[in-house]
């Protein structure tokens, strides 16, 4: 036994598709989006330092963001709408992974790196600046897949969707110095230039950050 199943891990998170059943322009796999959130994060977290004031664990935010979805090797990406469906399914699912997890870990890391590992494929979005930064970005990448989908002029509406659910979360994590830079200094940038779909994305931002104030 060694860490060859987690290594092989990785490889099975390459395959998996972001947002199953819909038809996209752009394919995203579970292992890049783990990699762009840890990108995001590691942007937030300077933003957070230089703006915020804050220290940063930056060990820790690292391996939240990258290991965040490390589990859905194990039963895949479910839609979020059927993930979220009631509280009792969410419950269940995480029990799922809870169960996997440990048996994955118990039957193929070594003992030596068990504890290490329960931690590192724990639940990341906690209460702490990291865990909070994680929970922002995991967002922050699903509205920029949304986005893309939505300027190569894809019609589903799921995506419009997606894309107001980011920013409802991002909302409210606004107190943090990375989200209000980033709503004020980068979000702006996204309905720069001509596309379908542009002014609906500006109403739904608009209604969400500024008249929900």
């Amino acid at each position: 036994m060694g860490l060859h199943a987690y290594l092989q891990g990785l490889s099975s998170l390459e395959s998996i598709d972001r947002a199953p059943g819909y038809f996209k322009y752009q394919h995203h796999s579970v292992a890049a989006h783990c990699f762009r959130t840890a990108e995001f994060a590691q942007m937030m977290g300077d933003i957070e330092e230089v703006y915020g004031k804050k220290k940063i664990d930056w060990k820790s935010l690292y391996e939240k963001s990258l290991n965040h979805d490390y589990t859905e090797r194990f039963i895949g990406d479910i839609k979020t709408p059927v993930k979220y469906a009631t509280p009792q399914l969410r419950q269940m699912i995480g029990e799922v992974e809870e169960t996997m997890t440990a048996k994955f870990i118990r039957d193929e890391i070594p003992e030596e790196f068990q504890e290490i590992y329960r931690h590192r494929l724990s639940e990341g979005k906690d209460d702490t600046l990291e865990g909070k930064i994680l929970s922002v970005c995991d967002k922050l990448d699903l509205m920029y897949e949304a986005y893309g989908e939505i300027e190569l002029g894809n019609p589903n509406p799921v995506y419009m969707q997606m894309f107001k659910e980011s920013l409802q979360t991002l909302k409210t994590f606004d107190d943090l110095a990375s989200v209000k830079y980033f709503i004020k200094k980068i979000l702006p940038d996204l309905f720069k230039g001509d596309f379908s779909g542009k002014d609906k994305m500006q109403k739904i931002a608009f209604s969400l950050l500024v008249e929900g104030n």
